[in-house]
């Protein structure tokens, strides 16, 4: 389908991190893992469920949308592909530093250490100690307890009356057109 898309230079349309499993679990983690690497290997340009699909479509969960939102970080670091250019082959620090030495006091280390690699904002490091003297938190319960503060956290950004107004008249007029339909 890729390559017909590309072919036919339209637009690539194709689902996500999809899973019949029913709560965000190994069997939640790999199913997702194999049906989102093939669309971003694919170059897909609209993802359906790129994160939060649960039990085959039937449920959103939005600890696993963060989860899934994680893993995507990674995978587009993975297609923004090596970089190339002066400060990513890091030449200064090469004759910087010399050999036989270490880079971590250079400057480009120092410029560079913080984003020069991708770091889970969902995982937990710790060691096993540390972990259950913690509470055991796993990643689904840790999850859905930033989900949780970002939702209480959210701000609705400010609406132009005139548009309120107007989505406002638009739904009710829906409404009224099916009136059978669950809202």
């Amino acid at each position: 389908m890729r390559k017909l898309a590309r072919r036919l230079n339209v637009p690539f349309r194709s689902g996500g991190s999809l899973t019949g499993a029913k709560t965000a679990d190994a069997q939640a983690a790999y199913e997702s893992a194999n049906t989102i690497m093939p669309t971003v290997q694919g170059g897909v340009n609209f993802v359906l469920h790129a994160g939060g699909w649960m039990e085959g479509g039937l449920v959103a969960d939005y600890a696993k949308l963060l989860l899934d939102a994680d893993q995507l970080t990674m995978m587009q670091s993975v297609v923004d592909g090596i970089d190339v250019s002066d400060n990513g082959q890091a030449m200064d620090a090469l004759r910087e530093t010399g050999p036989g030495k270490h880079f971590l006091g250079s400057s480009h280390t120092q410029a560079n250490f913080e984003t020069a690699f991708w770091r889970s904002e969902m995982a937990d490091n710790t060691t096993y100690e540390q972990w259950s003297s913690e509470g055991s938190v796993e990643s689904h319960t840790r999850a859905r307890a930033r989900a949780v503060e970002m939702l209480a956290a959210y701000e609705a950004p400010e609406l132009d009356p005139a548009t309120d107004e107007a989505l406002r008249a638009f739904i009710a007029k829906r409404m009224e057109e099916l009136p059978d339909s669950e809202f």
